[in-house]
């Protein structure tokens, strides 16, 4: 891959792994719409570990941005009197794990089942179908995290697993479900996002060591360039999609549901021309 390949795709992923419009389907979609001719084997050998990469940079600017929060987590856990930072904790455990069980057993076949740009086009509609109509359904929310229960914290966190078909948005899909379990806007945002890291550093964790065994010394530094510039893009991303939901308690999702229509429906349209 060139630099500018790198930088390309980088950005994208910074950007569509928060912003509720699917990660996946715009890395199916990207190569696609520049038409790049990319080394098969290199597809079939070195693409996923380096689009872990670009993953473990969004997790790190998860890590920064939400610095307090998991500063106080990390105290919980040596310090039980803090015990709201504590139940945060259980809260997030509670929603990570069975989404990682799910994500390990159904990733590979799920991906190469859907990961083609008409399927990805078709399901990036659906999000948007998702998105539009999982906010109008329910009323304002007036939840906070730490009020939600267990249970609730789990089928927030399983929505995740929808992220596992190329065009469903993995924050989405828990940002909606969390709408549902009566969170405000804002913290259902905050909840979707701290579900994330554990969720995106963990898949770089098992995916790292494959790169630096199999991949050359070019590829470790291409795949290290792309996770900084994603991490800086992931950083913005999350600094406006926060401070967008902290504005708008009414119909945060709709620019989003419309920019799934459009940029799905447009995709589609050039396969079926």
């Amino acid at each position: 891959m060139t630099f500018l390949q790198t930088l390309i795709i980088a950005i994208v992923q910074g950007v569509t792994e928060l912003f509720p419009v699917s990660s996946v389907a715009h890395s199916v979609f990207t190569p696609y719409v520049f038409q790049w001719k990319l080394d098969p084997q290199f597809l079939q050998d070195n693409f996923l570990p380096y689009v872990v990469m670009l993953h473990l940079g969004t997790a790190l600017a998860l890590l920064v941005f939400f610095r307090d929060e998991w500063i106080s987590i990390i105290r919980s856990i040596l310090n039980s009197q803090k015990r709201d930072s504590l139940r945060l904790l259980l809260l997030i455990l509670a929603g990570t794990i069975p989404a990682a069980i799910i994500g390990v057993i159904l990733e590979k076949p799920l991906t190469h089942l859907f990961s083609n740009v008409t399927s990805a086009s078709i399901f990036l509609m659906v999000n948007g179908l998702l998105l539009y109509f999982g906010e109008k359904i329910k009323s304002r929310g007036k939840k906070h995290i730490n009020e939600l229960s267990y249970g609730q914290a789990i089928i927030v966190g399983l929505f995740q697993s929808l992220a596992l078909v190329p065009g469903f948005s993995r924050s989405g899909a828990s940002i909606t479900a969390g709408f549902w379990m009566g969170l405000k806007h804002e913290e259902a945002a905050r909840f979707s996002m701290l579900l994330a890291t554990p969720i995106i550093a963990g898949a770089s964790v098992l995916e790292i060591p494959k790169l630096i065994k199999h991949g050359s010394h070019g590829l470790l530094l291409t795949s290290l360039t792309g996770g900084l510039f994603a991490g800086v893009f992931a950083f913005i991303a999350v600094s406006i999609l926060m401070r967008w939901f902290r504005k708008k308690e009414i119909s945060a999702m709709k620019p989003f549901a419309y920019y799934c229509w459009i940029v799905g429906g447009l995709i589609l349209l050039t396969r079926l021309i």
